[in-house]
């Protein structure tokens, strides 16, 4: 008998009976106060936590052992596979991804349970969150009991692989002599073994906004208490779901070769549409603690939210969509549907139970106010996650319901997002130095003036170096917007600091942007967005591309430069055989650097891809895919992407904004306040 699987499987047990106890104690402590202790959840919390710990710990030892008696190691790790795609095996397949979600769902659990521990000793809120989220444990530690189970053993194994497994880890194994090892496309970067792990950090997450939302629908509590007991794990997840899906496009422009980095992928777009709920929920949850305005849409916001991570495992695990991201069919589809299911006729009944007393709220004072313009930006980003949604699920509702079969493809995506993005950010700019209840005209034409001037004149700039074309101009426009509206506040801000304290500007702009770190740390999210949609324009638009064929020592022109085929490139790795061309890189006779794109066979898999090489610099990226290598020289295709660097660049400001206020907790500073600036 397997230790391995028998341990794995006995932990999966006892993280799902503590996820029952959490939420049969939880649930009751909702109901009843003397019963919400934190003392009477440590047990069922530790249970959860130590099993899924113990879980993964299996699961990697079965890996990096080689372990080939699991089903699960012997058709997706081998003994030549490199030693963190080993440990990334364990979330590149099905059984184990789910692995992954209990275990960062367990620890979201014992990161709320601590909170409430140094808290109150009783709050009924708290318990009924982590009931909620006991029940959500339910779910997913009992797909690894049932359909999901990565500890099953190998009872019928051939000489690479295993062909029939078995949950009951007591009966006679047989081990596989090797391996099968994991896609090939899984261990050709290293990004593999970060992205999925981020990415669902952020999934996962908008469990406990969610799990407090439900709390506070069933305790019949209204108000905002809710939103600000979950405000931090809203953040993380969200920064985390930022995060994830960033380093998603990176991973797709380092490894398939066709120098893109989002194509509206249907699971990219899984990813996406919790994205933008939740971005539409985190704007109108300030309005709510703010203003007391929104409530029933907030409530709406978080379960779609959660349900949109539901649904974005379905489209990913059940494999209903083919995609270089599915795995392949298997019964966990239609069990996570059901489940969706579940969660939206439960949550929505509750939220219709509840809405007589939560419909209410203040009313909008205007329209021009920043609640006003934050109610704007929620409804663009409604509409964009609804416009994503549709055209994700089209073909498969057509396909079930009339056989056929179609795809959506970018131009549609593209026809509404680029322009709804646009409208977007400039609501980012204008609601930012747009005061609360009503602002005036004059007002807003003052605070706007010099940031609007100088956003064309970048345009303008553009215009006369030739570039015509409009989505790029108007990009660069907005983006620019946006910079010089936030740096012009904080400038107006630390003025009127500086004469009322007596210090010098660069210190009053600095105790400024420390004195609301809420504020700023949104005004640092928008100006990555800026950022990103500068460097989206501006790398999309200008870029160029050419197919080249080339002998050996031959050059040819491109983007400026001189690229000279060198040599070829052989190299045996334990996993695959590296073939690739050494391209010298040359602008103005001055060698600059050398690529090496390659195509890559894994042995194992039968596998064959190519991998590009890519050189980074402040004008831009060379990036280099290579076709064919043979005696008589390369065919290969060489694209120039200028400042594409700010796609990541500000995709990575916006995912770390979040920590300018965490930062600010940590320290017991209370900075002096002072009005808003009316403008010069």
């Amino acid at each position: 008998m397997p230790l391995t699987a028998a341990a794995g499987a006995i932990a999966v047990l006892v993280a799902f009976a503590g996820c029952l106890l959490l939420a049969i104690r939880g649930l009751t402590g909702l109901f009843r106060a003397e019963r919400a202790s934190s003392r009477l959840l440590r047990v069922p919390v530790l249970l959860a936590l130590g099993g899924s710990v113990a879980s993964m710990w299996a699961l990697q030892m079965a890996l990096l052992t080689d372990d080939f008696s699991l089903e699960y190691v012997a058709n997706h790790s081998a003994t030549t596979t490199p030693f963190v795609f080993k440990m990334a095996s364990a979330w590149a397949a099905l059984e184990g991804s789910i692995v992954l979600w209990g275990l960062v769902l367990a620890l979201f659990i014992w990161t709320v349970w601590r909170r409430l521990q140094r808290g109150a000793e009783s709050d009924q809120l708290w318990a009924g969150a982590l009931g909620i989220m006991g029940i959500v444990g339910l779910f997913f530690f009992g797909l690894m009991l049932t359909v999901s189970n990565p500890f099953r053993v190998c009872v019928e194994a051939g000489a690479v692989g295993c062909f029939e497994g078995s949950a009951a880890f007591w009966q006679p194994v047989q081990s596989a002599l090797e391996g099968l090892g994991p896609n090939a496309l899984l261990q050709n970067h290293f990004l593999m073994a970060v992205h999925p792990p981020v990415l669902y950090a952020g999934y996962v997450g908008l469990t406990v906004p969610f799990a407090f939302a439900m709390a506070a629908l069933l305790s019949g509590e209204s108000g905002p208490a809710w939103l600000k007991a979950s405000r931090t794990w809203t953040l993380t997840a969200w920064s985390f779901l930022t995060l994830g899906i960033v380093l998603g496009g990176l991973w797709s422009y380092e490894v398939l070769g066709w120098g893109g980095y989002w194509a509206w992928d249907p699971v990219e777009n899984a990813s996406f549409i919790p994205w933008l709920v939740a971005t539409a929920f985190l704007h109108s949850s300030i309005v709510q603690i703010r203003r007391g305005m929104l409530q029933a849409w907030n409530f709406m916001l978080v379960i779609l939210a959660f349900a949109a991570t539901i649904l974005g495992t379905f489209l990913t695990r059940s494999g209903i969509i083919s995609s270089v991201h599915s795995f392949s069919q298997s019964p966990i589809g239609p069990v996570l549907l059901w489940f969706l299911a579940f969660v939206l006729v439960v949550s929505f009944s509750v939220f219709l139970a509840r809405i007589g007393d939560i419909g209410s709220s203040a009313r909008l004072d205007s329209l021009f106010s920043r609640e006003g313009i934050l109610l704007i930006n929620n409804l663009i980003l409604s509409v964009l996650a609804f416009v994503v949604l549709v055209g994700t699920v089209y073909p498969l509702f057509l396909e079930a319901f009339t056989g056929a079969k179609a795809s959506v493809g970018p131009p549609f995506f593209n026809r509404f997002a680029v322009p709804m993005t646009l409208v977007l950010v400039v609501t980012m700019a204008v609601g930012s130095i747009t005061p609360w209840r009503a602002a005036s005209a004059g007002l807003l034409w003052r605070r706007l003036r010099t940031p609007l001037v100088i956003s064309l004149g970048h345009g303008a700039l553009l215009v006369l170096m030739g570039y015509r074309k409009g989505y790029m101009l108007l990009s660069v426009v907005a983006g620019f917007l946006v910079l010089t509206a936030a740096s012009r506040y904080a400038l107006e801000s630390g003025r009127r600091r500086a004469a009322k304290k007596e210090v010098s500007l660069a210190r009053a702009i600095g105790r400024t942007v420390r004195g609301d770190r809420h504020y700023w740390s949104g005004q640092i999210s928008h100006i990555g967005v800026a950022v990103l949609a500068v460097g989206i324009a501006l790398s999309s638009n200008l870029a160029q591309l050419g197919s080249h064929t080339v002998e050996q020592f031959e050059s040819v022109r491109f983007a400026g430069m001189e690229l000279t085929y060198l040599e070829p490139v052989v190299r045996e790795e334990p996993n695959r055989e590296v073939l690739g061309a050494k391209i010298i890189v040359s602008r103005g006779g001055q060698r600059v650097g050398a690529l090496e794109p390659s195509i890559n066979s894994y042995f194992r898999q039968g596998q064959t891809i190519g991998t590009p090489s890519v050189a980074t610099s402040f004008g831009g990226d060379l990036y280099l895919t290579l076709d064919r290598i043979d005696e008589s020289g390369i065919s290969f295709k060489a694209f120039w992407f200028p400042y594409i660097w700010l796609v990541w660049a500000g995709g990575f400001l916006v995912s770390v904004a979040p920590l300018w206020t965490w930062l600010g907790r940590r320290r017991s500073h209370a900075p002096d306040r002072v009005e808003e600036p009316v403008g010069a």
